[in-house]
C-alpha cells in the first residue's frame, strides 16, 4: 500500500455518514480493460496460441496470477506464470506510455470528491508498477492512498485490498462506497462490507441489496454516493 498524500483521519463530510470512497482502476476510472486483453492476445500469439474471445470474461477484473494461470492452462502454452506475468506487464506498460482515456464522468467525479475533501483511495488488482504509470495520467493528487494487487497476500475477489484501504483512511468499511466494474471487484468489496456501485465494463452485473448498478460514472456524484449509506 502506498500513500500518495498524508493519510486522512476518520470523519464524516458535511454531516454525511459517508466516510470514504474507494475506486477500482482498470475499466472503472480508465478505459484499459481492452488494453489488457489485446496484450494477452498478442503475447499468446507470439507463443503460437490463439485466445478464444469467450475467455475475456474469465480473465477480466481478476488478479494477474489468476488470469495468467487460466490462460496458460487453457492454451497449454510452454511458459511459466512468472515469465508470462513479466511479458503481460511489459506489454501493458508500453500501451499506456501516453495519456490514458478516462471513463466518462471519471474526471468530474474525482474533482468533486477532492473539492469536498472526501477521503479517496485507488484499489486495484494491477501491480504497483502499472498503478504508478496510470496515476501519472489520472493525477495522484486525487488519492490519499493506493493499494496494488502485488502488495496484499490475497487480492480481489478477497476482501483484503478494500479492508486495507478503509483502515488506511481510518474509515469503517460499511461507511465506504466502492466503485467497481467487474464481478470480481464487486465480490471483494461486498466481502469487505462496503456499499458498492457497479459500472459494468465487459460483463453484466446484477443489482442486489447493498449493490447499485449504473450505466456510467456520469450517473454518480457525491449526493448519490452519500445516499448509498441510507440504503437498507
Amino acid at each position: 500500500m502506498t500513500s500518495t498524500v498524508p493519510a486522512l483521519s476518520t470523519r464524516t463530510a458535511e454531516g454525511s455518514m459517508l466516510q470514504a470512497v474507494l475506486l477500482d482502476m482498470d475499466g472503472t476510472l480508465v478505459d484499459t480493460e481492452g488494453f489488457w486483453w489485446d496484450v494477452e492476445v498478442e503475447v499468446f500469439a507470439s507463443l503460437g496460441h490463439t485466445l478464444d474471445d469467450s475467455w475475456r470474461h474469465v480473465v477480466v477484473g481478476g488478479p494477474m496470477t489468476r488470469s495468467a494461470g487460466f490462460l496458460i492452462e487453457a492454451t497449454g502454452a510452454d511458459i511459466t506464470l512468472a515469465e508470462l506475468t513479466v511479458l503481460l506487464n511489459d506489454g501493458f506498460e508500453e500501451r499506456i506510455g501516453g495519456a490514458l482515456p478516462l471513463m466518462p464522468g471519471a474526471a468530474r467525479l474525482l474533482a468533486e470528491l477532492a473539492a469536498h475533501e472526501i477521503p479517496t483511495a485507488l484499489v486495484s488488482a494491477s501491480h504497483r508498477r502499472i498503478i504508478d504509470r496510470v496515476l501519472a495520467s489520472i493525477g495522484p493528487q486525487y488519492f490519499a492512498l493506493t493499494v496494488a494487487g502485488d502488495e496484499v497476500q490475497r487480492t480481489k475477489p478477497f476482501p483484503d485490498p478494500y479492508l486495507l484501504a478503509a483502515d488506511g483512511l481510518g474509515a469503517v468499511p460499511g461507511r465506504c462506497a466502492v466503485i467497481e466494474d467487474t464481478a470480481t471487484g464487486v465480490a471483494a468489496a461486498e466481502a469487505a462490507g462496503c456499499r458498492v456501485v457497479a459500472v459494468p465494463s465487459v460483463a453484466p452485473i446484477t443489482p442486489t441489496n447493498g449493490r447499485t448498478v449504473v450505466n456510467s460514472l456520469e450517473e454518480v456524484d457525491l449526493p448519490f454516493l452519500r445516499g448509498l449509506m441510507t440504503l437498507s
